[in-house]
């Protein structure tokens, strides 16, 4: 079930998908602390966003998506014990390392032939990424090797007028930015917290 926003949660919502769709760099709130995203599709957005938290474009970085659906253009095959696996625990604060699509461009996957994922439980993310009409990058919002924001405010300090949109709001209850999951043999590769 689809939790219920505000009608100014539902416009802050559907003002930073407008500078998403546009080509824009934002933050948003998500299970743990805030994430900077932007279109993945976009290489020019990506390429700004990985700048701006100094990140080399090597690592990859996370999608998150409102639903399952919406990440299947990024994907190669799945077989029925991934799906299994990912099934249990989305959506939730668990990323998994799925197969890539064969065209998914380097910018997302990084030197990988996965992609990480996530159907993310945080009700502002997710009503982003339906507005926004597909899944979003999502990483945390620091500058490389520092501490993640866990406020809008924070955000603020850190990025200041850099980014396009901070759509306000809490994060979640983890302390801890997502766990991260092999899908094929269902190792732990980034502990999470409660």
């Amino acid at each position: 079930m689809t939790p219920t926003l505000s009608a100014s949660q539902r416009w802050h919502v559907l003002r930073a998908a407008e500078r998403v769709r546009s080509g824009g760099v934002i933050a948003y709130p998500t299970e743990a602390v805030f994430g900077l995203g932007c279109d993945p599709l976009n290489p020019r957005a990506v390429q700004r966003l990985l700048a701006l938290k100094q990140r080399p474009a090597h690592k990859g970085v996370i999608l998150i998506a409102a639903e399952f659906p919406q990440l299947l253009p990024y994907l190669g095959d799945l077989d029925r014990a991934m799906r299994r696996r990912i099934d249990r625990t989305w959506p939730g604060h668990v990323t998994w390392l799925l197969p890539a699509h064969p065209d998914l461009p380097v910018w997302i996957r990084g030197d990988h032939l996965t992609v990480a994922v996530r159907v993310t439980a945080h009700p502002l993310a997710a009503a982003l990424c339906r507005a926004a009409g597909g899944a979003l990058i999502s990483t945390s919002a620091n500058i490389a090797r520092r501490p993640p924001a866990r406020t809008a405010l924070d955000v603020r300090r850190k990025f200041g007028d850099t980014l396009d949109y901070i759509l306000p709001g809490a994060t979640g209850p983890y302390t801890a930015p997502s766990e991260i999951r092999d899908a094929t043999t269902g190792k732990v590769v980034r502990p999470g917290k409660v």
